[in-house]
């Protein structure tokens, strides 16, 4: 009994090691296809500083390997976002087995709505959250400063900053989760969402480097889209009792079938 106990394990095992390859592959595939081109991602990831930056001033290297090594980090880091539809998907390969039908109706769209949405997140954050505040820090800066950003510390702001929206775009899935789930409902969101405002500016302080322009940018969006999530929720909750309803309709009609059978035989 032991030994049949634990084959499904195993089994478990070895799938999950082989959907971990397959990711890794993806990664170390893309990013070698990549690598050629690191300076120019680089470069375009550090062109809404740069186009902000005064004459005359330019990004520096402070480590000897920076200039070498920081892109091929970017490229990496790179590498694992754009895999990140193919890892999910080995995600969702692995668990789909183990959910119901109507499980996987509901969770499929969810899947596929979190990818878009913290590239979502990310567009964000490049293309507006950036121009304004890096537009802001310069022209901030106490005269006769000269601002010289090294390329590592701005990679690691960036990088903050990017990770720090794409998970705040978020937060309709993770609300949809919550209410069809049971934990909470819409009605319930809403009337907490004086609180949730204020937690939202919290997150936003721990999530983003730690300036008040930053922080109101993530925090904002984050408002928004719990909204947005809340609105979505009851479309997802009423799917979700439904199909729950008729699985369980479906159970008790095969315990009744069952029931039925057993006394004649």
């Amino acid at each position: 009994m032991a030994v049949e106990d634990t084959q499904p394990l195993i089994s478990h095992l070895i799938e999950l090691r082989s959907r971990l390859l397959r990711s890794m592959v993806c990664i170390i595939t893309i990013f070698l296809a990549l690598l050629y081109f690191s300076n120019d991602i680089y470069h375009m990831v550090s062109a809404p500083l740069m186009d902000q930056l005064p004459k005359g001033a330019s990004m520096i290297a402070t480590d000897v390997a920076s200039p070498f090594l920081t892109p091929i980090k970017l490229t990496l880091i790179v590498s694992v976002f754009i895999s990140a539809p193919y890892i999910l998907y080995q995600v969702w390969s692995f668990i789909a087995p183990a959910l119901y039908k109507h499980e996987r109706r509901l969770m499929m769209p969810l899947l596929f709505s979190s990818t878009g949405l913290f590239y979502l997140g990310m567009a964000f954050a490049y293309f507006v959250v950036f121009p304004l505040a890096f537009g802001f820090f310069v022209k901030t800066a106490p005269e006769g400063i000269l601002i010289s950003t090294d390329i590592n510390n701005y990679l690691n702001f960036v990088m903050a900053l990017f990770f720090a929206f794409g998970v705040s775009f978020e937060v309709p899935v993770a609300i949809i989760l919550l209410c069809w789930s049971g934990v909470t409902t819409p009605d319930d969101l809403k009337k907490k969402r004086p609180y949730i405002i204020v937690g939202a500016f919290v997150v936003g302080m721990l999530l983003t480097p730690p300036d008040v322009f930053s922080q109101t940018l993530l925090a904002i969006p984050m408002c928004i889209l719990f909204e947005i999530g809340v609105f979505f929720a009851r479309f997802y909750v009423g799917k979700g009792r439904k199909k729950q309803s008729d699985q369980d309709d479906d159970d008790d009609e095969t315990r009744s079938d069952e029931g039925d059978e057993k006394p004649s035989a």
